[in-house]
């Protein structure tokens, strides 16, 4: 039995300041993650035996390094479980864009097969078992728009007013350790409170070594700037701009380069993933 499929949001980062790096090596941040309505899906089949396996997925991520089957693995290893899962993962955020896809494949699989092996763990020992995975991890498995800090797993709930987003990737990916290993990266910004960034906004800490190392990156950020008030997301390649409503966003859009691709998306209060977890609960679960 294929399971009907399970959503996975991305996320932008409003702002994104780093203020100090940490014995162990990870950065010490203050954020904004915002969910957006623009999502992977992932549809899980249990197996009988003990194997997990990606049966689709993206080409260009092989199978055992793709965050979903690490994420499955994960779960059985730390509940002894004796059941597998075919995963199949519509891929529709792109990688390496700041857009946080990979860290909410991994949330929704911890949260949809806790649900399905009938696990019953809490979602803050999930969110524990994801943090292992990547520091947004914890983020997507609470869904909700959050203000984070630490490394991003500390989380204080959030609300904003509804807005939608011209997000554009520019057909580059970045990766994330090189941008926190960049020498030139900012590494002292003041932090500031929930109430100083309502006041005042904030920047991306971030944003001039991407750009400094991609001029991909620094094109679509001046293309997108001429439409809106552009920046980057997180430590990917993608960059945004708000906006009122959809029409607008999707005006922004209009004569994008071929080569890249845009999203008119929606900002969310509150993940689709709670929705679909609360209509499995309502049809009954751990039924494999």
């Amino acid at each position: 039995m294929t399971l009907d499929a399970w959503p996975a949001p991305a996320k932008l980062n409003l702002f994104l300041h780093v203020t100090g790096r940490r014995p162990d090596g990870y950065h010490d941040i203050q954020t904004v993650f915002q969910l957006v309505d623009l999502a992977d899906w992932l549809h899980f089949t249990p197996r009988a035996d003990t194997q997990v396996r990606r049966v689709d997925g993206p080409p260009d991520v092989p199978a055992d390094e793709d965050l979903a089957v690490r994420a499955a693995r994960r779960l059985q290893e730390a509940c002894g479980h004796r059941r597998g899962v075919d995963i199949r993962l519509d891929k529709r955020i792109p990688i390496q864009g700041g857009l946080g896809g990979g860290s909410s494949d991994a949330a929704t699989t911890l949260v949809a097969l806790n649900e399905i092996w009938g696990l019953r763990l809490a979602p803050s020992l999930l969110a524990e078992l994801g943090l292992g995975l990547g520091a947004d991890v914890p983020f997507f498995v609470k869904g909700e728009t959050a203000w984070g800090e630490g490394i991003g797993e500390r989380l204080t709930p959030l609300t904003l007013p509804e807005r939608h987003f011209a997000i554009v990737f520019p057909g580059v990916g970045i990766r994330t350790a090189e941008v926190f290993q960049a020498p030139e990266l900012t590494r002292k910004t003041p932090e500031t409170t929930i109430r100083g960034f309502l006041k005042a906004g904030g920047r991306n800490d971030c944003e001039p070594v991407v750009t400094g190392r991609s001029p991909e990156v620094r094109r679509a950020l001046a293309w997108l700037g001429q439409r809106g008030a552009a920046q980057l997301t997180g430590t990917g390649s993608c960059v945004f701009a708000a906006f009122a409503d959809r029409a607008s966003a999707e005006a922004a859009l209009e004569g994008l380069p071929p080569e890249w691709r845009g999203f008119a998306a929606r900002g969310l209060g509150r993940s689709p993933l709670q929705e679909r977890l609360a209509a499995e609960r309502s049809n009954g679960s751990g039924r494999f």
